[in-house]
């Protein structure tokens, strides 16, 4: 039997990748609808995922498309701010 007592889970992980995304967004200068087009979404789609208001979940091949138009890891969306060193 696995011990999972010493696990410590993201139970907020939507937000965190949404904060990140936006972060990583407006840090390489890119407009929501230049994200949008680059992964063939929506405008729309996109402001819903970095909305804290929206309580909207995405496909993992989202989140991958985004993090290759962004240039940044997928570990990166993920990250919390406060592991960052």
């Amino acid at each position: 039997m696995i011990n999972n007592k010493n696990l410590h889970f993201d139970t907020d992980i939507y937000n965190t990748i949404r904060k990140n995304i936006k972060k990583y967004r407006k840090e390489k200068n890119i407009t929501s609808a230049t994200l949008a087009e680059m992964v063939d979404l929506s405008h729309d789609f996109i402001r819903q995922i970095e909305s804290e208001k929206t309580a909207y979940n995405f496909s993992v091949d989202t989140f991958y498309k985004i993090s290759v138009a962004l240039g940044v890891s997928l570990d990166m969306l993920i990250q919390k701010e406060n592991d960052k060193n």
